[in-house]
């Protein structure tokens, strides 16, 4: 009987409207979730399959030694396209000359990702059998032979390489590349035991067959041998795709957070219109277990109907903003599994932690509220309420993202943001006691209603601010994400490096470069050194520590070193000062931290087999992802005298003075010039991607919010509806009541735009220090521009949402009573 009662009581409800905010908040939260997670998750793939072309594949193995061979069987039966390919330097030879080159050799399957680029275009081909293609530079130091020798085979020189895809980013591999048939390796007997070739096998497929590979693979390799994919580092735009991929996790979560906040204001407005129903029934002698299960299902359904409402919006949302879409990045498939399940974990975890608290105050209703209408029954702890919500925010976050940084972040401004509500709230409560209906103008009468109302208020005061903190902190880590890639990488970015500057060539290539106005950078001295010990305590490598010897672990190779007297462009000083005594040393954060290298510390270095002690002055942030030459150690020019070094600078050519490059090589046939300019072009069509990820996911914010902020103002409308009925009685013309509901509205949106803009900055600063590393700074515009935009906002979503009743007449509003 009573699962009948709570169905016709669900029908009767759902007829008159009763049910319908709730419905409609649920159906926004799973659509907000399922289409956010739907289309980052497409805009991740995207991302990350136009990355992978930059090297050329998924997945990599570099290893010094041939990898085992059932790890390569594991990948071909797992589906993985495999590519094998071998580098290492030799010399060619064309008659007298002779020069060190790159060798690249390649089997039919490569690349797996991307072309190859030749003067004359990009290809799908490879060089035939006893072909070699080649740098261009090449040609020019040989004198442009037709054919080469390497090892005992002779080659005849094919196409110009422009770049291949996964060329990198090593300016100081200076040497020329070739590129060859795997299969014409051993004709050359240029490989020996004992040679230093770099064995690279290359894997393509999904991400579940990748995946699996992965498990598989990592822990059955070596200390010496590395498994790369985009984020590895290798790579320039490894930074970018993973702060891309950190703020689309941080949009999704900033969604299921609107989610919580909408379920949570639709629950407390559903129970509050129920309080006089539940004491009713219970005069009738209803049991506690009929109310419960009453209730309890009319939350089951609702929950249901919201959540089936949300996927078929999420999935048409998705549908919709994919037809947006450039072709490329709509062409990639992304799984439909996990949105589908966050979506209905959303929907019913949502649904009963955010409403177990006044569904709770709901059953606990006294039968004497009949009589007694402020009666609400016994006060449960507010403790379970924010509990619970913390729980279920945790929870939802955790199972989205998987960062520990980001749900934590994420949990601490709801914190914020309630700690601060509910000041606001007891600030209200205490300004509303003994006030009445005041006619006398516009603003007495809304701050009177303001007052009056100060329990519905607040609950107000959640949605809009809450709306306004997601659309701050997405617009603004969308924007300091995109100045700073600008920053990185401006028009004028260097797309040529000079290497291997003698110093007697210093001088005359500076007045080169000025000659031919061209914007270079400052001209770095590169010697190179090995760190082997820290303190005293010898510095070992992953392989000596495998075979048991004890020590620090270190950096398992050469160093590039450099001296400055000032702090270079795009680097940071973030503990102590630059450089001042002889034995000063400034070292990178990154690699301070993973070796432990803090202020003071003693580094001894072999430099040309002698050691050179110096002292930890400062650590520096670095900006890798620039194309300016960049290093790990800056010692002081007094450290470094004694050594013999080359140089190196970079600088940036329009179009119109390529032929400077010529003339350059002719003056200065020593010096290495290595193009970028192709590398350049490729991290910027990845950023121009990941801008069109920002943007689109800030739509699907603002849009989320907005929804949220005007179902929050359907809250009240009863009450509102009554007092502007007293109010018309007594005489109230309706442009007085017109703009005193603007004037609440309006004031209601300065509080929270306040709020939002206290709360936004202390995420801002959690996600920039915490997440993102980004610069921190505070946002000024915000303290009046989001009070000023929140009071615009609301006065316009209130006088919109209340233009009906506001039309009306005095008998018809006390009608519609």
């Amino acid at each position: 009987m009573e699962w009948t009662l709570a169905w016709r009581l669900f029908k009767r409800e759902l007829k008159q409207g009763q049910l319908l905010l709730i419905i409609l908040a649920l159906t926004l939260a799973v659509l907000s979730v399922t289409g956010l997670a739907r289309v980052s998750e497409r805009l991740q793939v995207a991302i990350n399959g136009q990355a992978s072309k930059f090297i050329a594949a998924d997945r990599i193995i570099n290893s010094p030694v041939p990898v085992d061979e059932t790890i390569l069987k594991q990948a071909q039966t797992l589906g993985l396209k495999l590519s094998r390919n071998l580098q290492f330097n030799s010399m060619v030879y064309s008659g007298d000359a002779f020069q060190l080159v790159t060798v690249r050799a390649v089997d039919n399957a490569y690349p797996l990702k991307g072309k190859i680029e030749l003067k004359n275009g990009a290809t799908d081909t490879l060089p035939t059998k006893g072909m070699l293609w080649y740098e261009s530079r090449l040609g020019a130091l040989l004198d442009q032979p037709k054919t080469v020798e390497l090892g005992n085979s002779q080659f005849t020189l094919g196409a110009v390489i422009n770049r291949l895809p996964d060329a990198g980013f090593n300016i100081f591999a200076s040497a020329p590349l070739v590129l060859m048939r795997l299969d014409d390796v051993a004709a050359t007997g240029v490989i020996q035991p004992g040679s230093r070739v770099t064995y690279l096998y290359q894997f393509a497929g999904n991400p579940p067959q990748l995946q699996a590979f992965e498990t598989y693979a990592k822990p059955l390799l070596s200390s010496s041998q590395r498994w790369v994919d985009t984020q590895s580092g290798d790579s320039p735009i490894a930074s970018a795709v993973k702060r891309a991929e950190r703020f689309l996790l941080l949009s999704s979560l900033m969604g299921i957070a609107l989610a919580c906040a909408a379920i949570g204001i639709a629950a407390q407005r559903y129970c509050q219109r129920h309080y006089d129903v539940v004491a009713m029934v219970k005069t009738f002698g209803a049991s506690a277990k009929q109310i419960r299960i009453l209730f309890g299902t009319h939350l089951l359904l609702v929950t249901v109907a919201g959540v089936v409402f949300g996927l078929l919006g999420g999935l048409l949302l998705d549908a919709t903003i994919t037809l947006a879409l450039p072709s490329d990045i709509a062409a990639y498939a992304a799984p439909l599994g996990r949105p589908l399940m966050l979506g209905i974990a959303t929907g019913f975890i949502s649904a009963f932690m955010f409403s177990a608290y006044p569904l709770l105050r709901l059953l606990d209703i006294p039968p004497l509220r009949v009589l007694q209408r402020q009666l609400e029954g016994s006060s449960i702890g507010m403790w379970l309420h924010l509990s619970l919500s913390l729980i279920a925010m945790g929870l939802l976050g955790w199972l989205y993202s998987r960062s520990l940084a980001l749900t934590l972040t994420v949990i601490a401004s709801v914190v914020l943001l309630g700690l601060l509500l509910g000041l606001m709230g007891m600030l209200l409560i205490r300004m509303g006691q003994t006030v009445g209906m005041k006619t006398s103008n516009p603003f007495a009468l809304a701050l009177a209603g303001l007052r009056r109302r100060a329990k519905q208020n607040a609950l107000q005061l959640v949605g809009f601010s809450s709306a306004l903190v997601l659309l701050l902190t997405i617009l603004a880590l969308r924007q300091d994400l995109l100045n700073e890639w600008q920053k990185q990488l401006p028009e004028n970015a260097p797309n040529y490096f000079l290497v291997n500057i003698a110093p007697e060539e210093v001088k005359p290539l500076q007045h080169f470069l000025q000659q031919h106005e061209i914007n270079a950078t400052d001209i770095y001295p590169v010697i190179r050194g090995r760190l082997n010990a820290i303190n005293g305590e010898e510095v070992i490598t992953p392989e000596q520590q495998d075979q048991g010897q004890r020590g620090r672990l270190g950096i398992s190779r050469e160093l590039n070193l450099t001296w400055r007297n000032a702090v270079p462009p795009n680097n940071q000083i973030l503990e102590g000062h630059f450089n001042q005594a002889k034995d000063d040393v400034s070292v990178e954060s990154g690699v301070a931290e993973r070796l432990g290298i803090a202020l003071g510390d003693r580094l001894s270095f072999v430099i040309d087999n002698q050691n050179v002690t110096v002292k930890v002055a400062s650590i520096r942030s670095v900006q890798w992802e620039t194309m300016q030459p960049n290093f790990f150690m800056i010692f002081t020019e007094q450290a470094l005298s004694p050594f013999a070094y080359t140089s190196m600078a970079s600088f940036h050519l329009n179009d119109g003075q390529k032929k400077v490059v010529l003339a350059l090589i002719r003056q200065f046939p020593t010096v290495s010039i290595i193009d970028v300019g192709a590398i350049i072009a490729q991290l910027k069509g990845i950023i121009s991607q990941v801008s069109l990820a920002l943007t689109l996911v800030l739509i699907l914010v603002v849009m989320a919010s907005a929804l949220v902020m005007v179902a929050q103002t359907e809250a009240g409308m009863a009450t509102r509806q009554r007092e502007l009925a007293v109010l018309r009685t007594f005489g109230a013309p309706g442009r007085l009541l017109k703009w005193a509901t603007a004037l609440e509205f309006a004031l209601l949106g300065c509080i929270a735009g306040l709020l939002a803009a206290v709360v936004t900055e202390f995420s801002i600063w959690l996600l920039k220090t915490q997440v993102f590393d980004l610069r921190v700074y505070a946002h000024w515009l915000w303290w009046w521009g989001a009070p000023a935009s929140g009071a615009l906002l609301v006065a316009l979503l209130g006088l919109w949402r209340c233009r009906r009743l506001l039309n009306k007449s005095c008998s018809d509003l006390l009608r519609l009573e």
